[in-house]
């Protein structure tokens, strides 16, 4: 059986990881190139999971997993419209934190190893077991 989380928590986490992604940029030149690439879009996925498991506190990790991915996804292939309004959106600083810029497969697998990897996470550590 699946206990509620405890949204506190998961309330801290949120500033926690986007404080991890906004250091992932700035200290990028000591991260071997390939990890560089795609690390900062598996913390903003890593990001939406928490958020996500905030609001459905008592959801299953992988319930939680297939709502963030499919936000990510949903969010990546925006990046497909291309309208000047959305686009102005885009040329803001939220904007662009929040729409991404420009669409890319590569961002899809990002996605995925850090919604994986923080569904493992919190399957390992974080969610009771059930003792049956």
């Amino acid at each position: 059986m699946f206990m509620q989380r405890n949204r506190k928590i998961y309330l801290l986490l949120i500033p926690f990881v986007m404080g991890l992604g906004i250091l992932s940029r700035k200290f990028s030149y000591l991260l071997p190139e390939i990890i560089n690439t795609y690390l900062g879009d598996a913390i903003w996925a890593t990001m939406i999971y928490v958020m996500m498991a905030f609001v459905f506190a008592h959801k299953l990790p992988k319930q939680i997993a297939v709502f963030s991915l499919l936000f990510c996804y949903a969010i990546e292939l925006s990046q497909l419209y291309q309208a000047p309004w959305i686009n102005d959106i885009r040329n803001t600083t939220l904007g662009a934190l929040v729409l991404g810029s420009g669409f890319l497969w590569s961002d899809l697998l990002a996605y995925a190893l850090g919604i994986l990897s923080v569904t493992l996470l919190e399957m390992i550590t974080i969610t009771p077991k059930n003792k049956n």
